[in-house]
């Protein structure tokens, strides 16, 4: 099952959200912003997750940057 993810970026914290082919949402949390939770959360559903949007104004470089370097391609 393939898997679309989003991230909605703020200064403290961040909403992820995990979709399925049918819009069904599979996950969704607010989280810290801590690239290794964020990573933890992640990691099951690494091997489904075509791709992840990041939705930010401003600091969203350490975000995509930590992501791509886990291979999970924003």
């Amino acid at each position: 099952m393939k898997l679309y993810g989003s991230i909605d970026l703020h200064s403290y914290n961040n909403v992820m959200v995990l979709i399925d082919e049918k819009d069904k949402v599979v996950y969704q949390k607010r989280l810290a912003n801590d690239l290794s939770l964020i990573l933890e959360q992640l990691s099951p559903y690494a091997s489904s997750l075509e791709g992840i949007v990041v939705e930010s104004t401003y600091n969203w470089y350490w975000l995509v940057d930590g992501l791509m370097e886990k291979e999970h391609h924003p």
